[in-house]
């Protein structure tokens, strides 16, 4: 069976739309690539109380959680605090981050960017020699910083726990047919075929293609099998190109 992933998204300026979320597109592509199935995102405010309850349900029900936003240095920056109460734990200073901190910062170094040194009792720092900068994690729960040139730079020392050898395969055909038109073929498909992930995605502005459709799964014959009978029942006038 394959592993499941979620991820918890806190931050107020994602929910009012001051900051576009940038992080679960990259995430999903990653997790696909590790053979984890990316199944939940949650979006939450800064609050500490619903940060818990959100991370409690997901972490009970998931292999691995990602959260992401809220570790900074200013008031609002509670992602460390949260996480420390849901696992009834207190912060503890860190003295691997603390030295980089006060490296980066020299001189100018507050308290307030000592805070970010602040990690719940029990995690594991996750580094590289190319990311020195670790990533909290405690249990099933990896922490990241909304920022997403720092998460994607975060991501990759990662890799190498969350990897078991598995992986999916993905295999698509492009095509000028509408959902409508073939959505009795792709419901027969996934009846047949439950474990494989089966989509369709349309574009109603685009000359190349009017619909791709995608088969996933762990097993490479089954998605290539599945996806070739659905190519054979369509009009061959219809399509495209298959991938």
């Amino acid at each position: 069976m394959a592993r499941t992933a979620a991820a918890l998204v806190i931050g107020n300026e994602i929910l009012s739309g001051k900051i576009q979320e940038a992080n679960l597109a990259y995430l999903g592509q990653e997790l696909f690539k590790l053979g984890i199935t990316f199944a939940r995102a949650i979006i939450c405010p800064d609050d500490m109380d619903v940060i818990g309850a959100d991370l409690n349900a997901l972490r009970a029900a998931h292999d691995f959680v990602f959260t992401s936003g809220g570790v900074g240095p200013t008031h609002d920056d509670i992602t460390l605090a949260a996480v420390a109460r849901a696992f009834d734990v207190k912060l503890v200073r860190a003295p691997e981050i603390e030295t980089l901190i006060r490296g980066y910062h020299g001189e100018r170094v507050t308290e307030d960017h000592l805070r970010m040194a602040d990690v719940p009792e029990g995690a594991r720092l996750i580094a590289s020699a190319d990311v020195p900068w670790p990533t909290v994690a405690i249990e099933n729960v990896f922490i990241f910083p909304g920022v997403p040139e720092i998460f994607r730079l975060k991501f990759p020392p990662l890799r190498q726990e969350l990897g078991d050898g598995s992986r999916f395969f993905s295999r698509a055909v492009y095509t000028f047919c509408d959902e409508g038109e073939i959505a009795h073929l792709l419901s027969r498909e996934q009846d047949a075929a439950p474990e494989l992930f089966i989509g369709s995605y349309p574009r109603f502005r685009g000359e190349d293609y009017r619909l791709k459709v995608t088969v996933d799964g762990a097993d490479e014959q089954a998605v290539s099998a599945t996806l070739e009978r659905i190519v054979a029942a369509l009009p061959a006038d219809k399509i495209v190109r298959v991938d």
